[in-house]
């Protein structure tokens, strides 16, 4: 476990736990390794937060006071900045963003040359660093001094990009599209006119405090209010920094990341387009979409939760897309992260192609009720082990049968265990959930 980066970067409250002499740290020891046999180019991309300036002017000041060139993408999102590292071959590239967090949160996402989250052992070596125990870095002088560089241009060839993956004309379609207050707020609204479709937009108005304030794909009953109240044929919620998505259909229902998979992965398998007959998910996906890939003959794999995780099952084994019941969804194809203005395209190629609503191709998958406890612990690791919460989780999954399932994971922030049950009805989950949860409190592993 890192003591600094998690599974999506450097996140904390802005100036608190996450600070500026941690950016500007971070950019010197970067500039640093990257420049040790050229001199180093790195690109940043921000989101609507306040303090994104803040952030973004001492990765800048560490980056070039280590001798590295500086090409600034300013507002944009998570995965432009990921295309434009791999497609223009920076040695790295940092997204300044804490996702759907609010707007008092910041992060720092470092990314590798091909777009992707940064490997350990680079993390491992920039924590080294922020504990003042790495190499003595010297600051460049002179014409060693590394120079920053409006990089603009990079956010329109990605806008480009999108563009060009559209399959159809969506003239007479009617979008809704929330843009959480974010990355998304100038360009998700260009796209879509671009490509014909009639636009309402809300969540378009940052002011650097209101990021993912009400709005968003973590608020979701704003975007159902516009496509509801407006009539529009389907809308699109996204995050902070647009790396995730989701769907509302023309009556209303939402379609999370495990509807857009099975839209997507059967429209794919249709087409005979599907790599490996298989999609990624993580174990925290319905059960109900399980049983629905199992009906039309779609494999899947499970990962830990993380986008991360998905990818990296995704490129070991050749699968193209995988994705979370969150909306991180990964077309690998065209990307090596979740892309949100990505995923609408793609959802709406699968609708436009098929002639259907969204309501009726996500009609076959129902989800099942979900019962998600936590309970606080002193050893996970021994509940995970305890032969009593064992036996206990055997009998519920026994009991719910093949109409549902338990699941017991250990937080990776907190001492907490996760006990979570799907079934038919909220009740049968809800016992499955009690009966195990009492088995760790009769063995006297609760707090």
């Amino acid at each position: 476990m890192s003591k600094y980066f998690g599974t999506d970067g450097f996140r904390g409250d802005a100036n608190v736990n996450l600070n500026v002499e941690h950016a500007y740290k971070i950019g010197r020891f970067l500039g640093y390794y990257y420049g040790r046999e050229h001199r180093a180019s790195i690109v940043i991309g921000k989101d609507t937060r306040r303090s994104g300036y803040m952030f973004e002017c001492a990765l800048t000041a560490g980056l070039t006071a280590s001798g590295a060139d500086v090409y600034l993408m300013h507002v944009t999102t998570t995965p432009s900045v990921s295309y434009i590292t791999r497609m223009d071959d920076f040695d790295c590239g940092i997204m300044i963003s804490a996702s759907h967090n609010p707007y008092h949160d910041n992060g720092i996402k470092l990314l590798n040359t091909n777009g992707e989250k940064m490997e350990q052992y680079v993390i491992d070596e920039v924590e080294k660093y922020l504990d003042d125990n790495g190499p003595d870095i010297p600051f460049a002088t002179g014409d060693m001094i590394g120079k920053a560089i409006d990089y603009s241009a990079g956010r329109n060839r990605y806008i480009g990009y999108l563009i060009s993956l559209a399959t159809h004309s969506y003239k007479g379609v009617r979008v809704g599209l929330d843009c959480a207050n974010g990355s998304t707020w100038m360009m998700a609204k260009n796209i879509f006119e671009t490509l014909g479709a009639e636009v309402s937009v809300t969540g378009n108005t940052p002011n650097g405090l209101n990021i993912n304030d009400g709005v968003g794909s973590t608020h979701i009953e704003n975007l159902r209010r516009l496509v509801i109240g407006s009539k529009l044929d389907i809308g699109f919620a996204f995050d902070g920094d647009a790396d995730r998505c989701i769907a509302v259909d023309e009556e209303g229902r939402i379609i999370d990341g495990d509807l857009i998979l099975y839209i997507y992965g059967k429209y794919m398998k249709d087409r005979d387009k599907l790599a490996n007959n298989t999609v990624v998910t993580t174990v925290m996906s319905n059960f109900g979409l399980y049983k629905a890939f199992d009906r039309v003959g779609i494999n899947y794999e499970q990962t830990d939760v993380g986008d991360k995780y998905v990818y990296e099952c995704m490129r070991k084994n050749g699968h193209l897309i995988g994705g979370e019941q969150s909306g991180h969804i990964i077309f690998s194809k065209y990307a090596a992260t979740g892309d949100g203005l990505l995923t609408a395209i793609k959802l709406m190629q699968a609708m436009l192609a098929q002639k259907q609503p969204l309501s009726v191709l996500a009609a076959p998958v129902r989800i099942y009720p979900q019962i998600l406890r936590n309970i606080r612990v002193a050893d996970k690791d021994a509940v995970l082990k305890n032969e009593a919460v064992l036996r206990a989780d055997k009998e519920a999954k026994e009991e719910l049968g093949a109409n549902g399932r338990t699941l017991l994971r250990k937080s990776g922030t907190e001492p907490v265990i996760r006990v979570m049950a799907e079934a038919p009805t909220n009740e049968e989950a809800s016992r499955a959930v009690e009966h195990i949860i009492e088995a760790i409190r009769r063995e006297g592993l609760a707090l």
